[in-house]
């Protein structure tokens, strides 16, 4: 059995390797994205003035639209009173995504973001897609994950030990021997140590790979119904006059704060037909996605509209499978558990980045060995030849 299995992560290894290998160097890049930007990018951050009200988001739009002439802003994101406001622009067709960094204060524009044009996009393309058209990336990169949790497995089978003698050699290192031993304890015993974590990236990150793997998670852990986002709609029977979004927006915003007077964020959405809702989340933790206050709002009423599923309702009135996928981001990266966290998921990714080198290394001195093996000459046979012929 254990040669099977042997067979099996020897192939499966050399199928998923290259893939395994991008798939984690770009998860250690972008381990630490936000703290990398934040020393890199100081137009992100404000110096409030004393006694300064925010503005409200129908001020930051109208600003930040007149540096990207003929697009629409989608919405308007406040962080903590040291950041400035971000004013989102994306669309599908044609596909753009920018971010107009502008002074809450003052609604003064400190800079625009080409998402296109950024170093961690590209980074995170490589991470999702393989840098391929995402139809074809995104089914690649889940498959391979899915194999590579498969490998985890097996590879804990091969590295049981037999007995007690051999479980001491398994848990350390012999930096004394020669360089073949050495990879070989370095793929074996980095691989035993990294297995919960490197589990746990794999396992979150086919939440986002494959739609029945959501789905199935979801239910599994207790949830009902569906675990997609989508918007709900407006009551667009109750528009009278001309449609103005902007300010229901601004109303809306109003409420949240009133609501929420301590928060570290809030988003408003704005729409752009009759039927969109004004969708918003309040942050109460920076640098972290899953302790948010989801609303939704009726534009034309602004009543709140009830949802249900994983992106709706107070975080602390969450069930367990609509908690468990809300914090699946922040436990991927590592941000729930802050900056120890991420360290902790840089590491893991870099080890299970060395695994196909360490593993391609050992089949190749493998099969370099057996190639190797030195084949009897005429005369080492002479003995059984003679030997033969006096049977005969």
């Amino acid at each position: 059995m254990k040669k099977l299995i042997g067979k099996l992560h020897l192939y499966l290894g050399l199928t998923s390797g290259i893939i395994v290998f991008v798939v984690a160097i770009t998860g250690c890049i972008l381990a630490f994205e936000h703290e990398i930007k934040s020393f890199t990018q100081p137009y992100m951050f404000v110096e409030p003035p004393v006694n300064a009200k925010v503005l409200p988001p129908s001020v930051l739009q109208a600003s930040a639209e007149k540096m990207l002439p003929g697009k629409k802003a989608n919405g308007v994101l406040y962080g903590v009173p040291t950041r400035n406001a971000e004013v989102g622009f994306y669309n599908a067709n044609p596909e753009y995504y920018y971010v107009v960094y502008v002074n809450p204060y003052t609604a003064e524009v400190q800079h625009v973001w080409n998402e296109e044009g950024d170093f961690f996009h590209f980074i995170l393309h490589g991470h999702y897609y393989l840098w391929l058209p995402p139809t074809i990336g995104q089914p690649v990169v889940a498959s391979a994950t899915l194999v590579f949790l498969v490998m985890l497995i097996s590879g804990l089978v091969l590295w049981w030990p037999k007995n007690k003698s051999a479980a001491k050699q398994r848990f350390s290192i012999k930096w004394n021997a020669a360089w073949r031993r050495k990879n070989y304890d370095l793929h074996n015993v980095f691989g035993f140590y990294v297995l919960s974590i490197g589990f746990l990236l794999g396992f979150t990150g086919l939440v986002w790979g494959f739609k029945w793997f959501s789905q199935g998670l979801y239910t599994a852990t207790g949830g009902k119904g569906s675990d997609e986002y989508y918007l709900p709609a407006s009551d667009s029977t109750l528009l009278t006059g001309a449609f103005t979004p902007i300010t229901a927006v601004d109303k809306a915003w109003l409420a949240l704060k009133k609501e929420y007077p301590v928060n570290e964020g809030i988003n408003v959405s704005i729409p752009h037909t009759k039927s969109e809702s004004i969708f918003s989340f309040v942050n109460f933790r920076a640098g972290t996605y899953y302790n948010v206050d989801y609303n939704y709002f009726d534009q034309y009423s602004l009543k709140k509209i009830k949802m249900t599923g994983p992106y709706s309702g107070r975080f602390k009135d969450a069930d367990f499978a609509n908690t468990l996928r809300r914090m699946n981001y922040d436990i991927h990266v590592g941000a729930i558990l802050g900056l120890p966290g991420k360290i902790i998921v840089f590491l893991a990714s870099l080890i299970c980045a060395s695994l196909p080198v360490t593993g391609t290394i050992i089949w190749w001195g493998r099969r370099k060995k057996q190639s190797r093996k030195p084949k009897k000459s005429l005369r080492a046979l002479q003995p059984d030849l003679v030997a033969i012929i006096r049977l005969v």
